[in-house]
């Protein structure tokens, strides 16, 4: 049998044949083995390189560049938009409304949505929002991801007004919704999101721009003042978010005299901090890019660097030096040196709840416009009585006497 030497393993080949055979070797091998196709073959996402494999990929994520600018929109940076709800199908048109008109990139945005101990049909109809807006034949107004968490958290208060408000509520329920945020937070915080901003979606009010707004204060936690309108009966509007104040000596010692589970809140006697509000010093015609330290904040409306969190603050479920989720987080990140921020001039607006005092209050305006409106009728009655009990008859009795004596 005769050998040929071109395709002898030991015979040196000449020319172009012993490098194409080589090269189609390597690929065959290549592609192969997935480890050594991962080793060598890195592609880049964005700013982050990914390694495939045949069956998952491995991710690398450079940190470096998710730290959070003024100028997010044109840094391209992500932002985590969280939103816990429970029982808000009322909510949904008015939220989607205003994620329509967001200004920041929606591509750059992505959404997160927690719903729990829901009775009504909140997460039918949010689904219903989030297909519609990512269906639009714009595509810009489709955001970048949507995810949709579901766990309840065994919530036995009630969602009215005077339930959510009442005194007796507010420390089981702080830490309840601290669980809820970090649950969210936990499940949705990507390597590539540079911010975070959570937001209620009873919101009735807010700027379009507000990402862009908060963003440009360059700060690591930031909050808007929150607002409420109220009817003309009760004063127009109202300072709704007693949760953004700063620290007074007041306070801190009445902290030192109470248990180490107990929760401060904010505007209720039982708790008489005297500590300057973020909502008591908003000027409608003020400033709304002036700045206020803060110690704790309110949950309504927060911006953070995601930073923030990678670093380890959390929203408290436990009484932290006295205080718990929202106004617990803000504490805890003034302890860990990060800028904590409110701005007094710069307003949202929250939806008018009545309390049960207003609706105590309405139920007697109703009753008194009744008895106002009875007590008219009756008075139109005496009235109309009196003018004919008194009423001048002489020109009848005039025409009466003549006819009696015959005078035509």
């Amino acid at each position: 049998m005769v050998e040929s030497d071109a395709f002898h393993p030991r015979t040196k080949r000449a020319g172009w044949q012993g490098p194409v055979l080589s090269l189609l070797l390597f690929v065959a091998v290549l592609f192969t083995l997935p480890g050594l196709r991962t080793f060598l073959l890195p592609r880049q996402f964005g700013r982050y390189a990914l390694l495939p494999s045949s069956v998952d990929s491995v991710e690398t994520h450079d940190l470096n560049y998710a730290k959070g600018s003024a100028n997010g929109a044109a840094m391209e940076e992500r932002v985590l938009f969280l939103v816990p709800l429970r029982d808000a199908q009322a909510h949904m048109d008015m939220f989607f409304s205003h994620m329509v008109n967001l200004t920041y990139p929606h591509n750059l945005v992505d959404l997160a949505f927690l719903v729990s101990d829901t009775t009504d049909n909140t997460l039918a109809v949010l689904k219903q929002k989030i297909s519609a807006i990512q269906a639009d034949k714009d595509t810009k107004m489709h955001f970048g991801t949507v995810e949709i968490f579901q766990r309840d958290f065994g919530q036995a208060i009630g969602q009215g007004f005077s339930d959510r408000h009442g005194f007796e509520a507010q420390g089981p329920r702080r830490k309840l919704m601290a669980r809820a945020r970090n649950w969210l937070l936990s499940a949705a915080l990507k390597p590539y999101h540079s911010w975070v901003y959570w937001r209620d979606a009873d919101v009735e009010v807010v700027p379009p721009t507000i990402l862009e707004d908060l963003m440009g204060h360059n700060k690591d936690v930031i909050v808007p003042n929150v607002w409420r309108p109220l009817p003309d009966w009760l004063g127009y509007e109202q300072p709704y978010d007693l949760n953004s104040w700063q620290e007074s000596e007041t306070a801190l010692e009445l902290a030192n005299t109470l248990g180490e589970d107990a929760v401060i809140v904010e505007g209720y006697a039982e708790y008489a901090t005297w500590r300057p509000h973020l909502a008591y010093l908003r000027d409608p015609n003020g400033d709304i890019h002036v700045e206020m330290p803060l110690d704790g904040i309110g949950g309504v409306s927060i911006l953070s660097r995601a930073s923030v969190f990678r670093r380890g603050a959390s929203f408290p479920a436990f009484s932290f030096e006295k205080h718990a989720e929202t106004e617990g987080f803000g504490k805890m990140c003034r302890r860990m040196g990060f800028s904590v921020v409110g701005l007094p001039h710069y307003t949202i607006w929250h939806i008018y709840e009545p309390s049960s005092d207003d609706l105590k209050h309405m139920e007697w305006m109703a009753r008194e416009e009744e008895r106002q409106r009875t007590e008219k009728l009756m008075q139109d009655d005496r009235d109309r009585n009196f003018k004919l009990g008194f009423e001048d008859v002489n020109a009848v009795w005039k025409l009466q006497k003549e006819r009696l004596l015959g005078v035509e």
